[in-house]
């Protein structure tokens, strides 16, 4: 039987790949030791990026292969995630207690951002994470509706100056929903908009939050322009339905996201395809591969397709989504990958920043 040594537990290692970070363990920075005690190996890794449901099978495949190794007896591998705070745009000051900031856009309403914000709130939380929500859909706020906020709650006060957001569903959420009267229309002007929110974004005691999701207002006007230039978003992710006539306004979204120098993380594409109830048919009712195209273009991910689900919207309605009410179910599953993928590209984004240069002044 022959020595194991760290160099052959590493090239073990390399041979598998981290499907969210697209990279192995080792390439990935993800190793935080590897110790070898005779025919016994023990090694830990650190994930940048929430994966709860993701640890132990990933474990668990790691430690059957190095397990393969000759001369290995046992293995045991074990996996953690710690959540750091990245880069946001240049020159905005940080949230207190917010590690990082995605925004969830569309370009048009109706194409189920609010829907998506929900589920990746909820899914990420899922994951183990430590999430809030921001509704800064003023014009339409739905979010208290999602998590089954009962109507005409009001957030606490803390110190005369904090609101408190109210938790639903292990996620801390605040809405402007909860400042205002459910059925008196928001008749503002765009800088009294844009000027509540971002007192609702500054004001409010957010816990230690990984994540902060805040649920964009449709379309690329002054609200999502002052949102996007005085919040620290740390990546943002585009919604979009495979209709030409979303695309082309999700493209409008990717620009501003562009022009403001936040990351667009990837693209969801929703009611991708709908399958009939009674006999199985699958029909693209609002066009096929618009998603695809959209991603393929701009250079980024299609982070995920979701069908056309009468389901999704029930749930929603209902105050329990998809996530919560059927974590189980396949939809569920692709929101839990929604999530996964979301954190492991503010990993990545933060990889691909380029490090400013270093200046030395010299008497020479």
């Amino acid at each position: 039987m022959s020595a194991v040594n760290r160099a052959a537990v590493e090239a073990v290692l390399r041979q598998y790949t981290d499907p969210y970070l697209n990279q192995d363990p080792v390439s990935a920075g993800c190793v935080r030791s590897i110790d070898v005690q005779g025919d016994r190996v023990s090694v830990q890794l650190e994930l940048g990026y929430a994966a709860g449901l993701f640890k132990s099978g990933w474990a668990q495949m790691l430690q059957m292969a190095i397990e393969g190794l000759d001369g290995v007896a046992t293995a045991r591998v074990d996996i953690t995630s710690v959540i750091a705070a990245h880069k946001a745009q240049a020159q905005v000051p940080g949230l207190a207690n917010v590690k990082n900031v995605v925004a969830v856009a569309s370009g048009k309403g109706g194409v189920g951002k609010s829907t998506t914000a929900a589920n990746l709130a909820l899914a990420l939380a899922r994951e183990g994470a430590k999430v809030g929500i921001l509704d800064a859909d003023i014009y339409g706020p739905s979010q208290g509706i999602m998590f089954g906020i009962p109507e005409g709650t009001r957030p606490q006060v803390k110190d005369q100056k904090w609101f408190v957001p109210v938790q639903a569903h292990g996620v801390e959420v605040m809405s402007m929903a909860f400042l205002t009267d459910d059925n008196t229309p928001m008749v503002w002007r765009g800088p009294m908009v844009s000027g509540a929110l971002l007192q609702l974004v500054t004001q409010t005691a957010w816990g230690d939050l990984d994540y902060l999701v805040i649920d964009m207002p449709p379309g690329t006007g002054d609200i999502q322009l002052t949102l996007a230039q005085k919040v620290p978003v740390a990546g943002s992710v585009i919604v979009t339905t495979p209709q030409d006539l979303a695309l082309l306004d999700a493209r409008k979204g990717v620009e501003m996201f562009r022009k403001v120098n936040i990351p667009v993380l990837g693209v969801v594409e929703n009611m991708a395809v709908h399958i009939c109830s009674n006999c199985g048919h699958a029909e693209h009712l609002f066009g096929e591969g618009g998603g695809v195209k959209l991603a393929s273009q701009y250079g980024v991910e299609l982070l995920a397709s979701l069908p056309l689900s009468m389901d999704i919207r029930e749930q929603a309605d209902g105050g329990k989504p998809t996530v919560i009410a059927e974590p189980e179910s396949p939809i569920a599953m692709v929101y839990q990958e929604l999530a996964r993928h979301v954190g492991a590209r503010i990993v990545l984004q933060e990889a691909l920043t380029p490090a400013m240069p270093n200046i030395s002044v010299s008497d020479d």
